[in-house]
């Protein structure tokens, strides 16, 4: 199914040309607090300042609860997109990296609670290229092969407090081979999962799959926004993929999930 790409477009084109006012912005707002907090909490780490690559960079806020920032430089360009999240859990196996708030919970390191289509829309707007999601079916046989996820390369990082010290690292570093005894060894790509339109109300938005909890996954998913390119089914997932316990910080820790578009090597 096709993705309908021309309201993300008009969202990234407003994300890269949008003038914040010049009242100041609190970058470092946190996250709403539930109503009533899980007892686990009372170790979560707090949300620290949202970083830059540059001093002389701006954050940009993409929502009013400024947990969504794009970073754009003096010059216009915006370099990189950052989303706070929240530790959801620390041990066990793994098929996603990251999941949406009430979803997967339980196979995911990370939760966000922002859609995943203005994820999408602020990779676009930072210059990345959406490719395909991963393929089981050769669409002209329409028998079983494996096609790798397409899109630009994301990088993806982690910025965040444990044991009161700041860190900044991949993604890649919280998720343990257990067969290798190494961190996750290759990066992920922009698939852009795909919008499903409802064949009652074709008339109604179309939703964004990947909401269904696939935002950034381990194992190959149709709906992943990003997916790794290489070959990784649930069953591999589970048995080799683990939540690398001691680099993580306490569950409900807050977070910022940084994305960043990787330029192709010409």
């Amino acid at each position: 199914m096709k993705l309908t790409i021309a309201m993300l477009a008009v969202c990234a084109l407003s994300f890269a040309t949008w003038v914040p006012s010049p009242e100041p912005v609190a970058v470092a707002a946190q996250p709403p607090a539930d109503p009533q907090p899980d007892p686990r909490a009372k170790d979560a780490e707090p949300l620290p300042e949202a970083p830059k690559l540059d001093p002389k960079n701006q954050l940009i806020p993409l929502n009013k609860q400024g947990t969504y920032f794009a970073e754009k430089t003096p010059e216009g360009k915006i370099v990189r997109i950052m989303v706070a999240c929240e530790v959801c859990l620390r041990e066990g196996p793994l098929e996603v990296f990251v999941c949406k708030k009430n979803t997967k919970e339980h196979e995911a390191v990370l939760r966000v609670d922002v859609d995943a289509k203005l994820l999408h829309a602020g990779l676009l707007a930072a210059g990345a290229a959406r490719g395909k999601p991963t393929q089981f079916v050769d669409p002209k046989t329409n028998e079983a092969k494996y096609g790798p996820a397409t899109g630009t390369k994301i990088k993806v990082d982690v910025h965040y407090k444990k044991d009161g010290k700041l860190h900044t690292h991949s993604g890649q570093e919280w998720i343990w081979n257990s067969q290798t005894k190494k961190p996750l060894d290759t990066h992920w790509v922009f698939a852009g999962s795909v919008e499903i339109k409802d064949p009652m109300n074709p008339d109604a938005e179309p939703y964004y799959a990947s909401n269904s909890g696939e935002v950034i996954t381990i194992s190959n998913f149709t709906y992943a926004m990003l997916d790794v390119p290489i070959e990784i089914s649930k069953d591999d997932a589970a048995l080799n993929y683990e939540a690398k316990t001691e680099k993580i910080p306490p569950l409900f820790s807050k977070v910022w999930l940084i994305l960043e578009p990787v330029p192709e090597k010409k």
